[in-house]
């Protein structure tokens, strides 16, 4: 539970961060880009006060109009527009190439900048005026999305490494997983062959013993127990097809292992249902979530076990009387390591999920749960 709180806690404040760095550069570049906006403003200002002192003085020396001239030509980006008050073309600089001399295609890019930037008009001598129209220069109408551009791509990197790096871990609990699931089976391996030896040894002083079978069956099911674990971490063939079959030797078995105080039923449909599976894979699963049911009945209740057809999917559900689970705790019943149990490692339900959505590209959830009342366990596999 606790390492629950802190995974989700540590995602949050990634999450934070990422969020954090991505408006401070929005931002950062909202502020640059408005300060580069006010700088042009200001070179129209001085751009316009110099073509008014040139139209106010009557014959200016050479120094000045050097000086105005230079003023004009430095502006080589802002687009300009001059207009008398007849609406007739004065001058303009820096315009689109394609709208070239057409007084009507100017006059309208005019009226364009208009709605960017009020109009400054130029008094003149004897009533006449010129009308300045100007925009944003290229540069600047392009770096207006560039924040939004960069913010995108450093909240895809951040996604994008957050991906990796979880990639990455699962791809080592992947390995751990098997590694210790393999380690495990070759632990089970060595006492169990010494143990089929001295089985046979007992067979030959007392073959029809009840017990010697009792035993006999437990060996053979350790055997099984061991060969689960081998295939952890390995591709596993699906050979199997009659998925009755599967199930039915899972709940005769478990019905003989459990609590006489448990009622435990078993409904299957009246026609063989073929899919292909892996019988010692897909029993541990069933075995998993029966003893999972039995824990949280405490040893006393039903459960009931179902399979059908739903469209193209088999169903099997595993349903207990037990205790139920909150929402806190079916969200993370799955995880590895989480467990509601004292003891409990918290490794049987996320293996039956690795089992069914990895090796039978199928998948498990917890389809119905009320404290107080029972969990329904639902796995699907698609068909065909």
């Amino acid at each position: 539970m606790r390492k629950s709180i802190f995974a989700r806690l540590n995602n949050w404040i990634i999450f934070t961060l990422m969020t954090i760095v991505v408006l401070t550069i929005v931002i950062a570049s909202t502020i640059l880009i408005n300060f580069l906006r006010k700088e042009e403003v200001k070179r129209v200002d001085i751009l316009v006060s110099a073509l008014k002192f040139q139209q106010e003085v009557e014959s200016p020396n050479l120094e000045v109009q050097a000086l105005l001239l230079q003023i004009y030509s430095s502006n080589t980006t802002i687009p300009l527009i001059i207009l008398d008050k007849n609406d007739q073309i004065i001058e303009h600089k820096n315009i689109p190439q394609d709208i070239g001399d057409n007084p009507e295609e100017i006059k309208a890019l005019a009226n364009k900048m208009a709605k960017s930037y009020v109009p400054i008009e130029i008094e003149l001598v004897k009533g006449n005026k010129q009308i300045v129209f100007y925009d944003n220069s290229p540069l600047l109408n392009n770096l207006q999305y560039s924040p939004f551009i960069l913010g995108f791509f450093i909240l895809c990197y951040f996604l994008f490494s957050f991906w990796f790096l979880r990639t990455i871990k699962k791809t080592d609990e992947g390995y751990l997983w098997a590694g210790l699931a393999k380690e495990t089976a070759h632990q089970i391996g060595t006492p169990l062959s010494s143990m089929i030896g001295w089985m046979e040894i007992m067979k030959l002083d007392t073959p029809d013993s009840e017990g010697v079978h009792e035993i006999e069956k437990d060996i053979e099911r350790l055997r099984t127990i061991s060969e689960r674990f081998s295939k952890i971490g390995s591709i596993p063939e699906l050979n199997d097809m009659n998925f009755n079959e599967t199930i039915q030797e899972n709940y005769d078995y478990l019905k003989t292992r459990i609590s006489r105080k448990i009622n435990f039923g078993l409904h299957l449909p009246n026609y063989n249902i073929l899919v292909p599976h892996n019988k010692i894979l897909m029993s541990w699963v069933i075995e998993n979530l029966v003893k999972n049911a039995v824990d949280a009945m405490k040893g006393e209740g039903s459960i009931s076990m179902s399979v059908f057809e739903r469209n193209k999917n088999i169903l099997i559900e595993v349903q207990d009387t037990g205790s139920g689970m909150t929402k806190q705790q079916a969200r993370n019943a799955f995880k590895p390591g989480y467990s509601t149990k004292k003891r409990g490692w918290g490794l049987g339900l996320s293996l039956a999920k690795r089992v069914i959505q990895e090796y039978h590209n199928g998948d498990i959830k917890i389809a119905q749960t009320e404290v107080g009342k029972g969990t329904t366990f639902r796995i699907t596999i698609k068909k065909g």
